[in-house]
């Protein structure tokens, strides 16, 4: 399922979140972060200013500091940055970092990203 999001669609969206310039270069949208919705995330850090040819999204879910159901996939590249879209599952806690062809990593300085995954109801 997709939900309106807050940076637009398209070429736009992906321009816009180039310009907002959110620390580390990481942008997901929409969020918060909801189970069974389609969220994009965006990266234009270190890696691909330092000129990486390829960047590669490793997720797991669960804790923070114990990933769950570990993968990892290829990003598309941009003319803004890099970028992958995907289906969020009902697993608590969405941790995400990145790296390079080089298996240069880009983990937020040993903090990785982490967000709680809601299940949709507002309680």
């Amino acid at each position: 399922m997709v939900r309106e999001t807050n940076f637009g669609t398209g070429h736009d969206k992906l321009r816009a979140m180039r310009d907002a310039e959110y620390p580390g270069g990481v942008v997901v949208d929409p969020t918060p972060i909801t189970a069974g919705e389609e969220i994009t995330i965006f990266y234009n850090g270190l890696l691909s200013q330092g000129g990486a040819r390829e960047i590669y999204l490793r997720v797991g879910f669960g804790s923070a500091y114990d990933w769950q159901n570990t993968t990892e996939t290829r990003m598309s590249r941009t003319n803004w940055g890099f970028v992958k879209t995907m289906e969020i599952p009902d697993k608590g806690r969405f941790n995400f970092c990145f790296r390079d062809n080089a298996y240069n990593w880009d983990n937020n300085y040993g903090h990785n990203w982490s967000f709680e995954i809601h299940n949709g109801n507002r309680h």
